[in-house]
């Protein structure tokens, strides 16, 4: 096998070619690194709702994904990291990355250099997370370079379960996605009905997950 394929969850997932050298040597301690499940994403003040964003639907994903043995998972916890609004002035462009010294700026980074991102969120008013949405408008120094990343994937839950719920939260990572013009939304997957960790137990966005992750 030729390449490592590197997946980070920035509640998130992206997947980045490696050296052939990080197979031989890193694979396994890479593996044995990260959990299947990755911790919910939670905010200060959070609710319920954000015990119940898609920790099981990003860990069947990153599972199947591990499967295959030349794909490597890294996950970037966002509750942990200090991420600063955009200013909007787009110096960023200049320099090829932000003024604003933070987690960001090596976030941005990891996610130039993968092939494939995916996204994980609660739904908060029909929307993504503010911290999602905070990352995505963090990452505009990533805009017109050499960027990696080829396919988004979204995965979402919410309390509600109409078909609506999901429109606004889609739109928004399809926004951001048409700003880069090699990358497509390749899928999403979205788990209604659910508000308390653990209610997604058994839930049939589950399975769709662990099939989109065998596409990855």
């Amino acid at each position: 096998a030729e390449y490592d394929f590197h997946t980070l969850l920035l509640r998130h997932l992206v997947v980045r070619k490696a050296r052939h050298a990080d197979v031989v040597h890193n694979l396994h301690a890479v593996h044995d690194q990260f959990p299947v499940n990755p911790v919910p994403l939670r905010g200060e003040g959070d609710g319920q709702r954000m015990g119940a964003v898609p920790a099981h639907l990003s860990g069947k994903v990153t599972h199947v994904v591990r499967q295959f043995r030349y794909f490597v998972v890294e996950t970037v916890y966002l509750r942990e990291k200090q991420v600063g609004f955009c200013k909007g002035c787009l110096v960023c462009l200049k320099l090829g990355h932000c003024v604003i010294q933070d987690d960001a700026v090596e976030i941005a980074a990891k996610m130039h250099d993968a092939n494939v991102l995916v996204f994980a969120t609660p739904v908060y008013y029909y929307c993504v997370s503010g911290q999602l949405k905070t990352m995505l408008d963090r990452a505009n120094p990533l805009f017109d370079t050499d960027y990696a990343f080829t396919k988004a994937y979204l995965l979402a839950t919410a309390a509600e379960n109409a078909s609506e719920t999901f429109a606004g939260t889609e739109k928004a990572v399809q926004g951001w996605v048409d700003c880069f013009p090699r990358c497509a939304l390749a899928g999403t997957v979205f788990a209604g009905g659910v508000n308390g960790a653990g209610e997604i137990a058994g839930h049939p966005a589950l399975e769709h997950a662990y099939q989109m992750g065998k596409e990855v």
